[in-house]
């Protein structure tokens, strides 16, 4: 599934592509997504609407049209967003046609179907923010230590449960929950009202240098992943841990142990990342 790196360099390729563009016409292959295709808001909403921005929520993609409205991607494991000429032949499992002003059209693309589209008049974005229960960005001031300090505390949830719920911070998906817990040389299991307030810092700070470094390198290609002109990223080629069970640990050498936490699949260094259910502080 791509997480906030992939959605982010998806985000910075497309906005080039359609700001200023104009939509002409949708088209839509009558295959049910995630969530029922909003055929009535398109054809109020987007079709004609002029595309303002394009911004990045959480895992979701936003553009910004005409009138206040907001057309919202979710990617779900296998969506595609792409720009090509209209003459392109369609692949299979192209979904969403968006033909735009200057002859090129936007493909939303996805084997599952576990993507989906939404459309938010301004009225309803005034009332229903459909972001209000999401956490911080990581990005963001508000991702501190304090502040994870203060969420963790009393849970006995696991750390890397805890920092893939969307609730506390959006975007640290399964790859890079796993890539920032050995970064910071922390057991996935480890209980979180057992951490100080030094370990939340070397959290923050981690995460933020490997998310960044995975949107400079384009993201992670694990399967289906590519940006907006096809292509794949290479941050999985900087991966630690994650997929690498019976590797070596590229600290100290022992084999990478692959467990499942919470329904997903969880890499770590069985002597870098120790867990010591004992640890009390």
């Amino acid at each position: 599934m791509p997480e906030l790196p992939e959605v982010e360099v998806i985000c910075q390729g497309l906005a080039p592509l359609v700001l200023k563009r104009k939509i002409l016409s949708v088209s839509y292959s009558n295959k049910r997504l995630r969530k029922p295709f909003p055929r009535a808001k398109m054809y109020r909403h987007v079709e004609g609407a002029f595309i303002l921005g394009v911004e990045r929520r959480a895992k979701y993609i936003l553009l910004r049209l005409t009138g206040k409205a907001v057309m919202l991607f979710h990617l779900g494991m296998t969506g595609k967003i792409g720009i090509f000429a209209c003459d392109t032949p369609r692949r299979k499992h192209d979904h969403l046609r968006f033909l735009l002003d200057n002859g090129k059209e936007m493909r939303f693309n996805d084997a599952r179907r576990f993507g989906c589209v939404e459309v938010y008049s301004e009225k309803e974005l005034l009332g229903n923010d459909p972001f209000a229960a999401l956490g911080p960005e990581p990005f963001s001031e508000d991702f501190s230590a304090d502040y994870l300090q203060q969420k963790a505390r009393g849970r006995k949830q696991p750390l890397k449960s805890f920092l893939m719920d969307n609730r506390v911070v959006v975007g640290l998906g399964n790859i890079y929950a796993n890539e920032t817990l050995f970064a910071v040389g922390l057991h996935p299991q480890t209980q979180v009202y057992r951490l100080l307030k030094l370990d939340w810092q070397r959290i923050v700070n981690k995460s933020r240098l490997i998310l960044e470094k995975a949107i400079a390198m384009g993201g992670s290609t694990i399967s289906d992943y590519e940006n907006v002109r096809g292509e794949a990223g290479y941050f999985q080629l900087e991966l630690a841990v994650y997929g690498r069970q019976g590797q070596p640990c590229p600290r100290c050498g022992q084999p990478i142990v692959r467990t499942v936490l919470a329904g997903r699949a969880t890499f770590c260094c069985p002597v870098c990342q120790k867990e010591d259910i004992n640890r009390v502080f």
